[in-house]
This record gives structure tokens, C-alpha cells and sequence, in this order.
């Protein structure tokens, strides 16, 4: 069924996730075209728990997160692992732990290098800039007129100074700034924040615009796209529910995909743009080969949780739950960090380590995070149904050379913890056990219970030239005219941070490519 308010827009935008909003935002103030948003989730304004920083944890498994999950893995000793998806304007940047950081230098410079000319450290820096309002001013690698606000960690507890001064103990450098160039070392953790609320890419960019009444925006919250139209082998328009009924909207210029590393795939499958066999399986009639599609899934590997029981009474969480950070080597010998840390103010632990070692009330972690894996996995639907099961196989401590970076991640976390700064707030370890045995042999049976999912997904319709690429440089769809990919999908590798400032610059670079702003 087709109304006709909703026939026929200049650009489409499938996806008010994080990258969605920015783009949007930026087309409906810097042209005058029609522009259509169809968000599959709710608006998510005003919710309090999407609001306030320290209620993040409380996102995950509500109506805003599409409460998706690793398939089983006997690398994980058969767990399966839930992970973190936002079902909501802005994306997983609304439900999130409200992390800023952009990732090391090197990052860009490493998908330039493979063939995506305009995305070295030089190039995007501006585009970081751009985005950005940083407590601290304008400089040479900060923004002071962005829509987003950006400011460190305040107020710092008891339990994120004693963690920033064990580290340094360590031999960790303090780090006052977590997105320099080479970030490495231990500070505050900077957070995009902005009068104690969460500052994500639906309020700061598309929220101001649609509150003002921008008559060439349009944005349909519970609209979920079936497939996109094609004519020959160029994108014309999309399918979409809503309300029970579904519509049929034609782009006059281009459809940008931007739903996200699973359902971005998943859309693209559903409309026979993907690996031929896959397609096949699933009697999905065929518009384009890209067996790059699913392909090239990425997180980052957190582990929740080294656990530890306070010697006093904790503050109430405050911040992110978070407050500090480090970024550092698993190896001397690597040219850079490989590793992130977080010092989590409550007992952020699997329910399997819970089950094994259960924690006080009193208690907080240390989390580490394998911010460069090697390990890569898929993304494949079971049906063809545009709301079936998915199959997401991360492939989490697949590779030699992550089990190696963990399990020195853990020693690194427990000889930080030995400090006197830390010693001296702790009552006694809870997990792993005192009596636990800590060669590298039982840390690793440790890892198979603590491996967690950083909520990063990333990297199913990779950006470059190879045949197993989706996008070029220009995002734009190997083989198909009037379609773009503009999401953290594209990134050919996951960057050294948390991926929310990462994908922000996706939409910016996306927003300039089309209106030369």
C-alpha cells in the first residue's frame, strides 16, 4: 500500500542511528532537498535512562536496543553473548556508555592505505573538529563549534583517582586528553556530555531541526525498511512498514543506508545485493554479487570483569560509571596501543563469572579491552524474512595472537592492581579468586568466561577496492548507482576506541561528499 505523502523524497536516509542523524541534519540545512528518515525504533526523547550518563546499563535489553546476540562459540566455553544495538534516534550513541574517543592516528592512515583515499588521520581531522565542542577550546585536534559537546570525566570517585594513580605507578604517562593524536597512557576518560545529559547525534543534530519544523526533513520513527527498489542496477527507492502498512517511497537522487554493521547487511541481503551463494540459500533473486556483504565483523572484546570488593563504602556511581581510562601495549614490541582499560565504579561482570564468583554489593572492576583484533566473523540471515533471526559470529579469541594480548591484558590489569594507590581501597579480590592459579594457561580459561562484547560492531560492508569491498571511498555501492552506505559497516578495520566519534565522522564525511560542505 502507498501513500502519497510519503511517494517520493531526493534522498532517503534508512537509519536514524548515529551516522543517519548527522547526515540528515546536515542535508536538510546545507541544500534545499527533500529528505526522508526512516527510523525502525522510537524517538527515545527525554527518557531519562538514555538521558542521565550513569543509567546506560539500564538500556541495554529495553524496547530502545534490538537485544541481538553472539551465536554460541566453544571459544567462550558455549556462552552466548548479548551485545548492544540502538533501536532509537541516534543509534547505539543514544544507548551507550558515552565514551568519546576517536582512536589513534594510525587508524585512518591504515584505511587510506588500503586503497580509500580521503580517509588518512590529515584528511578526517577537520571532519573530528567539526563535530566537536571540547570544554577545552580550539586547537590543532579539537572543535569548539560543534554540535556535539565533549568534556572530561568530573568528580572524579575514589575508585577511578586510585585506579589513574596505580597505572601511573605502573609506568603508565597521565593522559589529560584521550583523543590526541597518540593517545597512550591513563586519565580521564572524555565523555559527550553537556549539562549532566547525554549529548548524542539525535539531540545535538537532528532534534534542534526537528523541534524548529525544517520543512524539507521528515523523520518516521517505527518505520522499518523491507527492501530497497531497484531499477536495472540503480537504487530508485525503499519498502517500508509502519503502523501495519507498507509504503513504497521513491529517492529521486540516492537512498543512504545507514541502519548499522548487522541490519545494514541485512537490508542490503534482502535485496539481493550480497554473496551469490548466500542469496541463493535463501531464494533471494539476485540484483548484485558483492560477497563482501555479512563479511569482515568486528568488536572489540571486553573483559567483564576483574572484580574487586572496596575496603569502605562507594560513593554512588557517577559519570558513565566509568571516569578514567588507559590506553596501552600488550607487547613492547608493538608500534601501538593495542589494549584500553576501564575502571567501572560497580561489579560489571558476565553472568558467568557472577555465577562462579559472585560479588559483593561493594564492588567494582577493571575491564580491559582488546581495541585492535585480529579475529574476524560473519553476519548471515537465517530466513528471508526482513525480521528473522540472524546469525552474528564474531569469532571472539579465534585468532592466536588476541588470546596472547588478553591474557597479557588481565596480567597488566592484576599488576595495576597490586599498586599501593589501588591496595590501599581494596578489601580483597573477588574475581579472579586470591587462591586462583594466574599463569597464562588459567587466565586464559579465565578470558572464556569474562569475554564480553564492547557493544562495536562493525566492518560488514567494508570500504575499499578489493573484491570483497562493498563501498568505495565515496561510500558508494560497488556496481549500483544511487545507493551509499554511511555507518560504522564500512570501516574496513575497527579503530582503537569506542566507535561512537568514529561513526559521527563517517556522517560528516558522507554529508560533505554530497553537498560539498
Amino acid at each position: 500500500m502507498r501513500e502519497d505523502k510519503y511517494s517520493s523524497y531526493d534522498y532517503i536516509i534508512v537509519g536514524g542511528g548515529v551516522a543517519g542523524c548527522v547526515i540528515a541534519a546536515r542535508l536538510a540545512t546545507n541544500t534545499n532537498a527533500n529528505i526522508l528518515v526512516l527510523e525502525a525504533g522510537g524517538a527515545g526523547i527525554h527518557v531519562p535512562r538514555m538521558e542521565v550518563p550513569n543509567q546506560w546499563v539500564h538500556n541495554f535489553g529495553s524496547e530502545a536496543d534490538y537485544k541481538f546476540e553472539h551465536a554460541p562459540s566453544s571459544l567462550l566455553n558455549g556462552r552466548t553473548v548479548t551485545f548492544g544495538c540502538g533501536k532509537v534516534l541516534g543509534g547505539g550513541g543514544s544507548i551507550n556508555g558515552l565514551i568519546f574517543a576517536r582512536g589513534h592516528n594510525t587508524d585512518y592512515d591504515g584505511w587510506a592505505r588500503a586503497g580509500n583515499t580521503g580517509w588518512d588521520y590529515q584528511s578526517v581531522l577537520p571532519l573530528f573538529n567539526k563535530m566537536e565542542l571540547w570544554e577545552g577550546g580550539q586547537s590543532s585536534y579539537h572543535g569548539a563549534d560543534g554540535p556535539i559537546r565533549v568534556q572530561r570525566a568530573r568528580d572524579l570517585p575514589i575508585t577511578a583517582t586510585a585506579f589513574i594513580d596505580a597505572a601511573e605507578s605502573f609506568g603508565m604517562p597521565y593522559l589529560s586528553d584521550s583523543n590526541v593524536p597518540y593517545p597512550e597512557g591513563v586519565g580521564p576518560g572524555s565523555m559527550n556530555v553537556f549539562d549532566g545529559k547525554r549529548c548524542s547525534t539525535a539531540t545535538a543534530y537532528l532534534q534542534p531541526l526537528m523541534d524548529a519544523g525544517r520543512k524539507n526533513l521528515t523523520v518516521l520513527t517505527n518505520a522499518r525498511v523491507l527492501k530497497l527498489r531497484f531499477e536495472g542496477t540503480r537504487c530508485t527507492g525503499v519498502w517500508f512498514i509502519r503502523n501495519g502498512r507498507i509504503h513504497l517511497t521513491d529517492a529521486t537522487s540516492e537512498v543512504i543506508v545507514s541502519a548499522g554493521a548487522i541490519n545494514s547487511p541485512r537490508i542490503l541481503m534482502l535485496s539481493g545485493l550480497g554473496p551469490q551463494a548466500e542469496l541463493a540459500r535463501l531464494d533471494i533473486p539476485i540484483v548484485a554479487d558483492l560477497p563482501g556483504v555479512g563479511q569482515n565483523f568486528q568488536d572489540h572484546p571486553l573483559i567483564t570483569g576483574i572484580c574487586f570488593e572496596a575496603n569502605r563504602p562507594l560513593p554512588p556511581p557517577n559519570n558513565n560509571l566509568a571516569g578514567s581510562a588507559a590506553f596501552w601495549k600488550s607487547s613492547e614490541a608493538l608500534p601501538n596501543p593495542d589494549l584500553m582499560f576501564l575502571n567501572i565504579q560497580v561489579p560489571y561482570v558476565t553472568p558467568a563469572i557472577a555465577a562462579k564468583y559472585p560479588p559483593a554489593f561493594n564492588s567494582f572492576v577493571i575491564a580491559p579491552a582488546l581495541v585492535l583484533p585480529q579475529s574476524r566473523g560473519y553476519v548471515r540471515m537465517k530466513t528471508d524474512r526482513h525480521d528473522g533471526p540472524m546469525e552474528i559470529q564474531p569469532n571472539f579469541l579465534s585468532e592466536q595472537a588476541d588470546r596472547e594480548a588478553l591474557i597479557s591484558a588481565v596480567e597488566i590489569a592484576l599488576q595495576i592492581a597490586e599498586q599501593p594507590a589501588f591496595k590501599a581501597i581494596v578489601k580483597s579480590r573477588v574475581a579472579p579468586a586470591p587462591l586462583d592459579p594466574l599463569d597464562r594457561s588459567s587466565i586464559m580459561e579465565f578470558l572464556k568466561d569474562a569475554c564480553n562484547s564492547y557493544n562495536h560492531p562493525v566492518g560488514t560492508c567494508a570500504m575499499g577496492t578489493g573484491s570483497d569491498s562493498v563501498v568505495n571511498s565515496a561510500l558508494q555501492v560497488h556496481g549500483i548507482a544511487g545507493l551509499r552506505i554511511a555507518d560504522a559497516s564500512i570501516m574496513p578495520r575497527i579503530p582503537s576506541a569506542p566507535t561512537f566519534a568514529p561513526t559521527v565522522m563517517i556522517g560528516e564525511f558522507a554529508s560533505r561528499l554530497i553537498t560539498g560542505k
